[in-house]
C-alpha cells in the first residue's frame, strides 16, 4: 500500500499518535477484508468511532491549551482581573474529558469574590467545564427523552461518556441560561423568522393540558413504619398550558407555527401570555397586512387571559373571536345524543357542521333548536350537570361573546379549528412529560419545556448559536 508524509506539529503529537493507531487498525482490517474470511463489520464500526473518539479528545487538548493565559491580569467583561492560581481542570467533550492545566483569576477589586477561568469564559462552557457543543447536544436528547434513555442514546452513538445524573445537571443550567437571556434571545428569533409570502394572517390559540406533578406528602401521626421515606411526595396532576402562534394562507391552511408552554405553577400572564403578545407585535410590525384571530375552546380562563393582552387599540387591526368548531360540535353531539340513536346524530353533526361553515346564523338557529327540546321557559337559567343544558348554555354564552360565526371566518380565510395548539399539547407535554410513572418538579419541567418548545418551533439552532454567544466573555490582556 502506497504511503505519504505528513507534517504534525509537536502540540497535536498525542492527535498523531492515536491517528496512526487508528490507521494501523484501519489497515489491519483492510488486509482482513481482502481475504474471503467472515467479516465483523459491526465491531469494525464501533472499533473506529472508539478510536476517532480518542482522536477528538486529544485534539481538544492543544486547543484548550492555547486558550490559557498566563498574565498577571486580565480585562474579563470589561474587569480587571488578576491571577491567583494555577491548577489542572478537566473540560468536558463530545468524546469525553479533556485535562489541561490552567490559570485562574478573581476581580482585582473584589478580593472575596470567587474565582473564574479564562479559557471556560471564552470557549462559552457551561459551569466552567462543559463545552458548549456537548451542552447543547446533552440538552436536546434530555428534551426529547428521559435522562437514561438519553445516556442511553449517547452511549449507543459512541459519544457523550458521561452519567445520566450528568445529563441532569446539565440540561438544568442550559435551561437557567436560556431564562436568564431569554428576552434578549427571543427579540433576536422573532425577527429572523421568515413569514411565508403567501401568509394572510395569524391565529394565537391558548390551551391547558394536565401534567403529573411531585409535590410533598404529610407524613401520617404517629412513629413512622420501617423502612418509610424520610421525604414522601405524591404524584398529583395540574395543568399546565400551552399556547400557539400559527402563520396561515388565505384558504386558512397553517404554514408556521410558533410553539410556547408553561408549568402550572408558573403566572401564565407573565410567563406565556407576553411572550405571545410580544411576538404578534413583532410580526405584525413587519407585516401590517396580516389578519388576527383568536381561537380557543369555551373555557372563561383562557378568553380572558387572551382577550385582556390582545386589544384592537394595542394591534391596530380588528381581531376575531372563534371557538373551537370542533370543541362545539363534541359539546353538540353529547347533546343530540340524548334524543339521537348513534348513526343519526353523526347525520345530524355532518348537516349542522355545513350549516356553522356556510351561514353566520346558523349557531343561533341550531341555539333555538336544542333549546326546544328543553322543558323549561325560555327565561328560566339552566344548570350544569345534564349535556343538552350544557351544550345549550354553551352556544347562548359564545353566541352573547360573537364567537361562532364560522362562515364569515371562512370567508376572510381564517382557519376555524385550533389544530395547532391541540398538537402541541400532545407533541410538546404528552408524549415528554406523561411517560408511565412520570413527576416532574417545577423548576425541571418548565427548563425542559422552555427547550423543546424551541425544538418545535424549529429555531433550536439558531437559539442555541445566540445562547453561547450571550454565554462567551471578552477576555483581553490588559496593559
Amino acid at each position: 500500500m502506497e504511503s505519504i508524509l505528513i507534517e504534525v506539529p509537536a502540540a497535536f503529537k498525542s492527535a498523531a499518535v492515536c491517528f496512526q493507531q487508528l490507521l494501523a487498525f484501519a489497515t489491519a482490517v483492510c488486509t482482513h477484508g481482502a481475504s474471503d474470511a467472515p467479516m465483523p463489520f459491526v465491531d469494525v464500526e464501533r472499533a473506529l468511532a472508539t478510536g476517532a473518539g480518542e482522536m477528538l479528545r486529544a485534539l481538544h487538548e492543544p486547543v484548550l491549551a492555547s486558550m490559557v493565559r498566563d498574565e498577571p491580569r486580565l480585562l474579563i467583561a470589561g474587569e480587571l482581573h488578576l491571577r491567583v492560581l494555577q491548577a489542572e481542570t478537566t473540560y468536558d467533550s463530545l468524546a469525553g474529558p479533556v485535562s489541561v492545566t490552567r490559570w485562574l483569576y478573581r476581580p482585582a477589586r473584589k478580593p472575596k469574590a470567587h474565582t473564574v477561568d479564562p479559557v471556560a469564559l471564552r470557549a462559552g462552557a457551561l459551569k466552567r467545564t462543559w463545552l458548549p457543543a456537548t451542552a447543547e447536544a446533552m440538552a436536546f436528547l434530555v428534551q426529547q427523552s428521559p435522562l437514561r434513555e438519553a445516556e442511553h442514546t449517547a452511549r449507543q452513538l459512541h459519544v457523550l461518556p458521561y452519567s445520566d445524573t450528568s445529563f441532569h445537571r446539565v440540561t438544568r443550567a442550559m435551561g437557567e441560561q436560556w431564562i436568564k437571556h431569554r428576552d434578549a434571545i427571543e427579540q433576536v428569533l422573532i425577527a429572523r423568522v421568515t413569514i411565508p409570502d403567501e401568509a394572510t394572517g395569524l391565529t394565537v390559540s391558548l390551551d391547558r393540558v394536565a401534567t403529573p406533578m411531585e409535590e410533598p406528602r404529610k407524613r401520617p401521626r404517629g412513629r413512622p413504619r420501617k423502612g418509610a421515606p424520610k421525604r414522601p411526595v405524591a404524584r398529583v396532576w395540574r395543568m399546565a398550558y400551552c399556547a400557539t402562534v400559527t402563520l396561515h394562507d388565505k384558504d386558512g391552511k397553517g404554514l408556521q407555527t410558533l410553539r410556547y408552554g408553561a408549568m402550572p405553577g408558573c403566572d401564565p400572564d407573565t410567563e406565556i401570555i407576553t411572550a405571545l403578545q410580544q411576538d404578534v407585535l413583532a410580526l405584525r410590525a413587519r407585516r401590517p397586512d396580516l389578519t388576527v384571530g383568536l381561537l380557543c375552546d369555551g373555557a372563561v380562563e383562557m378568553w380572558n387571559l387572551l382577550e385582556g393582552r390582545f386589544t384592537e387599540d394595542l394591534l391596530e387591526t380588528s381581531i376575531r373571536e372563534l371557538v373551537d368548531l370542533w370543541h362545539l360540535l363534541q359539546k353538540v353531539g353529547k347533546a343530540m345524543r340524548t334524543r339521537y340513536t348513534e348513526a343519526q346524530t353523526a347525520k345530524e353533526l355532518r348537516h349542522w357542521k355545513l350549516r356553522l361553515l356556510n351561514r353566520s346564523d346558523a349557531a343561533l338557529a341550531l341555539r333555538d333548536e336544542l333549546r326546544s327540546w328543553l322543558d323549561v321557559p325560555e327565561d328560566e337559567p339552566l344548570g350544569q350537570g345534564d349535556a343538552l343544558k350544557e351544550a345549550v348554555g354553551f352556544l347562548s354564552r359564545q353566541l352573547a361573546a360573537g364567537r361562532l360565526d364560522y362562515a364569515a371566518a371562512r370567508r376572510a380565510g381564517q382557519p376555524v379549528g385550533s389544530g395547532p395548539v391541540e398538537a402541541t399539547c400532545k407533541s410538546l407535554f404528552n408524549v415528554r412529560m406523561k411517560r408511565s410513572g412520570a413527576r416532574w418538579k417545577e423548576e425541571c419541567a418548565q427548563h425542559v419545556i422552555n427547550l423543546r418548545a424551541t425544538v418545535l418551533s424549529h429555531r433550536w439552532n439558531a437559539a442555541m448559536e445566540l445562547l453561547h454567544a450571550a454565554v462567551r466573555a471578552d477576555v483581553r490582556r490588559a496593559a
